[in-house]
């Protein structure tokens, strides 16, 4: 009997696992314990200049962030953001005038892949990820992020031309312009599951599984 019923508890357990596959898993962000205020300033006690005053104006407005390692900080949930990340590194970046990327900055956004080329051609600083449905912006400013990714937002509502968002973001940061779009996002975030899982190849003649 004991056989019978380890047999039909494993069964279920497969049966399970199946009918997960392929189905999104929503992970849950970390809790913040175990990051001390000392884990932090001895981190940044090695950081370049730049990300490590980036990283105070960070801590300064969302509190400490829930991962710490040698290279990166990581805040969950803060403000509107799903996630930001800030690493410990000064990427250069020459639009729309010369400063470094190390502010990654992301929400939850669909991306028609028939945008994908002229978002690359407005701003190779924002990073689309198909899969899991995310549209990320780095800089080393929230305001420019949030810019960023209101213009991006233009672009794939065929609000913008990719030229169009570039002169709009030049004449936001140079001229100190259009302040809505540095102070926040322009839009609803959408609520709904925004990755795209894809789907399997067919083949004429498919090999065995195992």
């Amino acid at each position: 009997m004991r056989m019978v019923m380890l047999a039909a508890v494993l069964a279920a357990a497969v049966l399970a696992g199946y009918l997960a596959w392929g189905q999104p898993a929503v992970a849950q962000a970390p809790a913040q314990i175990g990051v001390s205020q000392e884990q932090v300033n001895t981190t940044l006690a090695t950081w370049l200049p730049r990300p490590r005053e980036v990283a105070q104006t960070m801590i300064a407005k969302y509190g400490m962030p829930q991962e710490v390692v040698a290279s990166r900080m990581v805040w969950y949930g803060n403000g509107p953001w799903k996630r930001t990340e800030l690493k410990n590194e000064m990427v250069p970046h020459d639009f729309p005038r010369p400063h470094f990327d190390m502010l990654y900055q992301t929400i939850d956004y669909r991306v028609p892949p028939d945008k994908f080329d002229e978002l690359a051609a407005y701003d190779g600083s924002v990073i689309v990820h198909r899969t899991k449905g995310e549209l990320t912006a780095s800089c080393d400013l929230e305001a420019a992020n949030f810019l960023a990714l209101n213009l991006a937002r233009d672009i794939v509502q065929g609000k913008r031309s990719a030229a169009e968002a570039r002169r709009f973001y030049g004449e936001a940061v140079l001229e100190r312009r259009h302040p809505e779009y540095m102070a926040g996002f322009a839009f609803n975030l959408p609520r709904e599951y925004t990755g795209f899982t894809d789907r399997p190849v067919q083949l004429a003649e498919a090999p065995p599984l195992f």
